[in-house]
């Protein structure tokens, strides 16, 4: 039986794959890039460039939580999803650019930022428009499809390190970092839909999509 998921579910999915394999080609090298490539790089700048990522990832989801559920409407859900991935997929581009330590410390933290933009807006949108009765598979669906991009792309990624050299890998990063930010484009007028009374429950795109 052929399984069908709503219009916008099945662009946030493949916004979030095509975002998620890019990065899925310098997960593997990205500690090699730094020892190599920044000067005084070494295992420590390695940790801090991790942690300043995910630390300020973290700390601004729930404030940015709190933002976005006070004020109605997907409008605000829909530009930080699209600005949070734009703004991420620069980042592989600074990375050409790089020399020094806190290179890497500001880029992760512009990182951060933009992926925690992202997955606010998107998980705020993703929830409100998943198929009822389908909850559990689309969540699944899309966990598959990032993590099967993101293991496909490490392997190819290492080898297109070994054969090319770090500048290409990172430039086809940030396209496919830019490409995820844009692909919500096309579900825009699906999403932003007239504004009801505050405290009314607006549910799915009007009119329905096509399924």
């Amino acid at each position: 039986m052929k399984f069908k998921i709503n219009r916008i579910v099945k662009y946030l999915i493949l916004s979030d794959l095509a975002f998620w394999s890019g990065w899925g080609l310098i997960t593997p090298i990205f500690a090699i890039f730094i020892v190599e490539k920044i000067e005084g790089g070494d295992i420590v700048v390695v940790g801090i460039a991790s942690a300043i990522f995910w630390i300020l990832r973290s700390i601004l989801r729930v404030p940015m939580g709190l933002f976005l559920d006070k004020n109605y409407g997907e409008k605000d859900d829909f530009w930080f999803i699209v600005s949070g991935f734009l703004m991420a997929g620069l980042v592989p581009f600074g990375f050409l650019l790089a020399s020094l330590p806190w290179h890497i410390y500001l880029l992760q933290a512009f990182y951060g930022l933009g992926i925690a933009l992202n997955t606010s807006g998107w998980a705020a949108i993703f929830t409100r428009h998943i198929d009822k009765g389908k909850e559990a598979t689309e969540w699944g669906l899309d966990g598959t499809a990032v993590g099967l991009g993101v293991g496909i792309a490490g392997a190819i990624g290492g080898f297109m390190v070994s054969k090319f050299g770090f500048e290409p890998v990172f430039i086809v990063v940030g396209i496919l970092g830019i490409i995820g930010g844009l692909l919500p484009l096309l579900i825009y007028k699906a999403l932003i839909v007239p504004k009801k009374e505050k405290g009314v429950p607006f549910g799915p795109a009007e009119p329905p999509l096509p399924r």
